[in-house]
């Protein structure tokens, strides 16, 4: 499902570039000729989300036995990256602008065919935010957050081009691409910081380390208790690593079931997720003086 919406991506961006390039040239707008840029970088963007989520549907293999899927945050890296020399470009033909603010002569047009690829756009990014979070999808998460930015974009220039046109204040269309680029960069370093997380192995959020502790617990059977809770995601993939604490006296078979329950447990919230369950004896705990805790 993914790979079929991140090919998507790819003439729905260039349809919506073609739309916005063609509102430039109607109006001569230095605003609409930013938002046209940011759109370029749409383009990229889905390109590189389409071959990042092949990549990362790759199965696992011999030299990489936890799959492919931090090949997702690589993408998102990289367009995050894209965001923020898009802003810095837009600032440049904004500044250049300045002394000789201007508009052609069939600004509404132009404005209208803008309002048109701004509705395609808000249209499609709620489509890849839907469905990037239900199949846990950096890339298609990523893209649908800029193009969202986009549309913010696209909504503040359609705005301020129709009151620079109503006050005759053209000086307020390069300010207004300042401003443009200035939200775009804040909106690409979010995207660069989400991504170098995931790549850095961050933390799994409270929420689901809490999901995760809540499961162990209600499937613990004859297990004493559990400590050492640690976790990551890759994606839509988590990795979790706990010690669970058993009878001593309890054979190997009676522990390894109750391993099998809570893999199954977490399996079932977690799908295609992998699981490492330390067995403790009880006599170790005491031995070593060691107090029970659940997450660390």
């Amino acid at each position: 499902m993914t790979q079929k919406i991140a090919l998507w991506s790819i003439p729905i961006s260039l349809a919506v570039l073609a739309l916005k390039l063609l509102a430039w040239w109607l109006t001569g707008s230095v605003a609409l000729l930013s938002d046209a840029m940011e759109s370029t970088v749409n383009v990229a963007a889905a390109l590189l989300a389409y071959f990042a989520v092949r990549v990362a549907n790759k199965p696992p293999d011999e030299n990489h036995p936890f799959g492919h899927k931090k090949a997702e945050y690589l993408s998102a890296v990289v367009e995050g990256v894209l965001i923020v020399l898009a802003a810095f470009l837009i600032i440049r033909e904004a500044v250049l602008a300045l002394p000789t603010p201007h508009l052609e002569d069939a600004p509404f047009l132009g404005i209208a065919v803008n309002v048109i690829a701004t509705g395609v756009n808000g249209a499609w990014a709620y489509l890849l935010l839907k469905i990037g979070k239900r199949e846990g999808s950096p890339a298609l998460e990523a893209s649908a957050r800029h193009i969202f930015t986009d549309v913010m974009t696209s909504a503040g220039v359609i705005a301020g081009l129709l009151l620079a046109l109503v006050t005759g204040w053209l000086i307020l269309d390069p300010i207004l691409a300042i401003l443009v680029a200035l939200n775009i960069l804040w909106e690409g370093w979010k995207v660069i910081r989400a991504s170098v997380d995931g790549l850095m192995d961050v933390s799994l959020s409270d929420h689901d380390l809490q999901v995760v502790s809540s499961t162990i617990e209600s499937n613990l059977g004859a297990a004493l208790e559990y400590h050492d809770l640690k976790g990551r995601r890759s994606a839509n993939v988590i990795f979790v690593e706990f010690h669970l604490v058993v009878d001593g006296a309890m054979s190997v078979s009676a522990a390894h079931d109750i391993c099998n329950e809570i893999e199954h447990a977490l399996e079932r919230l977690y799908p295609g997720s992998v699981f490492f369950i330390h067995l403790e004896p009880d006599d170790e705990m005491k031995g070593n003086g060691a107090k029970p805790s659940q997450v660390s």
